[in-house]
This record gives C-alpha cells, sequence and structure tokens, in this order.
C-alpha cells in the first residue's frame, strides 16, 4: 500500500475515536488541522481503508454508514433515538455465536449485528420527571 499522508490522518482520526464517526464527521474533524483536505479524499481514504481491512465500515439502517476503528470481530448497538453507535462487548458476541450453534448447529464464521434500541443516557433522560413549574402565591 502506498504511503499517503491524508490517508494516514483519515486513518488516525478513525482509530482515535470511540464514537463511530462518519465520513462527515471526519471530514469536519480533519479541516479543523487540514483546511485544505477534500470530503471527496475523506471519503475515498475511507473506502481504501475499509477494503484494506484497516478498519470497519458499519452500516447503519437508514443513515450514514459509521467507521470503526476496531478490526476484531465485534458487533454494535444503535440509538435510534440520538443515533449514536456502541460497541457491543466481545464476550456477548460470542455467547450469541455459541447459542446459534447449539440450538441450530449453524457455526458462523461472521456476523454482522446490528441492535437498535435507546441508550441508557437517553432512556435516562425520558426517566427524569418535569421540572415543576412554582406557581405564584395569591
Amino acid at each position: 500500500m502506498k504511503y499517503s499522508r491524508q490517508r494516514e490522518l483519515v486513518l488516525e482520526t478513525v482509530r482515535s475515536r470511540p464514537i463511530h464517526p462518519t465520513a462527515d464527521d471526519v471530514f469536519a474533524i480533519l479541516r479543523k488541522t487540514e483546511p485544505n483536505i477534500s470530503l471527496g479524499t475523506v471519503y475515498r481514504n475511507l473506502n481504501f481503508l475499509s477494503d484494506a481491512g484497516l478498519i470497519r465500515k458499519v452500516l447503519v439502517p437508514n443513515a450514514s454508514d459509521r467507521f470503526d476503528g476496531t478490526v476484531v470481530e465485534h458487533h454494535h448497538m444503535l440509538c435510534t433515538q440520538c443515533g449514536e453507535v456502541f460497541d457491543l462487548a466481545h464476550d456477548l458476541a460470542e455467547e450469541f455465536s455459541q447459542e446459534i450453534l447449539l440450538k441450530t448447529g449453524f457455526e458462523m464464521n461472521h456476523c454482522g449485528l446490528m441492535l437498535l434500541g435507546k441508550c441508557v443516557s437517553c432512556r435516562e433522560k425520558e426517566c427524569r420527571p418535569a421540572s415543576t413549574v412554582k406557581q405564584p402565591i395569591e
């Protein structure tokens, strides 16, 4: 693989952030220090790095793809309220794979599992009681 400074910057940006950034996120981050980088360059490099197995492309239903610097086999959870993507603990994914094998005899060699739901932060916001407005005493 031919070295490219821009490719290295894109790779480091994805690997250094646990937020699973979109291409637009990577572009916005890099523009702060690299004002001449183009969105097309970011897209090309993200796709190249994904195809090369140096990062993972995470397909998100009805939204922009995300990119993950962790390339070991793991799965993801998508908060349908705030749109954040989180890693699913590897041991949970491994337990899931073993359960499938035991119940069906099917041995998975790859699974791109995306769980949809609400993250802890969004659930906590829903559970907080609305602030009460004090009425003036008459």
